[in-house]
């Protein structure tokens, strides 16, 4: 897990209000320092500039939001339900912080600038906990991906994408959550027999 010190805790907790409000290019280290309590050379002493700052916010987001992910993966309960928790998990604490936002394509532009690599780590990561699930559920014949000519690699990789899909057809929100579970829904439909799904 990625971990900062309290103070630097402190700042990135500050700065998030800070770019949603004002987005990246406007907002200053003297706006993120005022929102901090602290001074601007106080500031200085954590990170060097605002792309640095931006950088470690994006890090520490995306390490608690996976550690999240892999936690609900790894809990008791069907794997529909899991997997249903994990992707509004996902969507919690990476899209949704940002998604009320009128700076919210700026911003996740200047996270793929700052930080393509962390995003697609996560991804990867994602896809990773995804397979590891459909693979142990298919194991336990919770599913038969038989039933649909897949393989758990496959469906991760397609589950991903639904999430993409859902995302930028409903935005985040309610909608996000009911274009998930009818997802979810129709996903056990097509791996589990009559009996599994009673």
């Amino acid at each position: 897990m990625y971990e900062i010190d309290s103070k630097s805790a402190q700042i990135l907790d500050a700065a998030l209000p800070v770019f949603i409000r004002f987005g990246f290019r406007k907002t200053t280290m003297a706006d993120i320092a005022r929102a901090a309590g602290i001074s601007r050379a106080s500031l200085y002493l954590c990170f060097n500039s605002k792309e640095e700052l931006f950088r470690a916010g994006s890090i520490r987001a995306h390490s608690q939001t996976m550690n999240d992910v892999a936690k609900t993966l790894g809990r008791p309960g069907t794997i529909f339900d899991r997997i249903s928790t994990a992707v509004l998990a996902f969507q919690d604490g990476l899209i949704a912080p940002f998604g009320g936002s009128d700076n919210a394509e700026e911003l996740f532009a200047a996270n793929m600038e700052l930080a393509r690599d962390i995003t697609a780590d996560t991804r990867t990561r994602l896809l990773d906990l995804l397979t590891k699930a459909l693979a142990e559920a298919d194991k336990n014949r919770e599913i038969d991906l038989t039933a649909v000519g897949s393989q758990p690699a496959a469906l991760a990789a397609l589950i991903a994408a639904a999430m993409d899909g859902i995302k930028h057809t409903h935005g985040v929100g309610p909608e996000f959550e009911r274009g998930t579970h009818l997802f979810i829904a129709l996903l056990k439909l097509a791996t589990t027999s009559s009996q599994l799904r009673a």
